[in-house]
């Protein structure tokens, strides 16, 4: 059973809408020992990277969930919490992942936001079980997690290549939205949710 964390910067109803359709149990993590509760846990988040740690903070979860051994998936801002530092409001994040969370460089000639479907380029991993490297995946993103092979498990390229999803132990992120992005992003969701503990 998925919980996803509930800290106030997260679209959590397309989230639910997903699992809904694939049948997915599901509730909501508000305090510390609701995360024993579940097998899975997903962080979500849209907008500001640093107004979204600060509410994370107020949670008292930043601890508790760096702890964790079972599977937890951050999406979008979700996955950039599990960095260590956002140009976005200059903030110290969560820092599970050794890496940056950057903004794109508009004088690449690329519009900010990236905004829509986009190739990603996928190793071999579980949370990508039956998906074909290439497939498209939905965006919708300024900032960016830099490229880095230990922890990439995923690329996409948008005037630079940048990481698309990241692994570390039981802690993953992807920058799409999964539940946005059709039958390949249901699949990722339903991988996500067999994964073992």
């Amino acid at each position: 059973m998925i919980g996803i964390v509930n800290y106030g910067a997260g679209n959590i109803f397309s989230l639910t809408s997903a699992l809904e359709r694939l049948n997915i149990a599901y509730g909501m993590v508000n305090t510390e020992p609701d995360l024993d509760k579940y097998t899975h846990i997903i962080i979500p988040g849209v907008g500001h990277a640093g107004t979204a740690m600060n509410k994370l903070e107020q949670t008292g979860l930043v601890a508790p969930i760096k702890a964790l051994k079972k599977p937890v998936l951050g999406i979008c801002v979700g996955m950039q919490l599990l960095t260590e530092h956002s140009e976005e409001g200059n903030a110290a994040l969560m820092g599970i992942v050794p890496i940056k969370t950057r903004l794109f460089d508009k004088n690449q000639g690329i519009k900010i936001p990236h905004m829509g479907w986009n190739n990603i380029e996928h190793k071999n991993n579980s949370l990508f079980q039956g998906i074909e490297s290439g497939t498209q995946f939905y965006f919708v993103h300024s900032y960016f997690i830099e490229y880095n092979a230990t922890f990439d498990i995923a690329t996409a390229n948008y005037g630079m290549p940048f990481s698309a999803a990241v692994q570390i132990n039981n802690f993953y992120g992807v920058q799409f939205h999964p539940e946005k992005s059709g039958t390949a992003g249901e699949l990722l969701l339903k991988n996500f949710s067999n994964l073992k503990q």
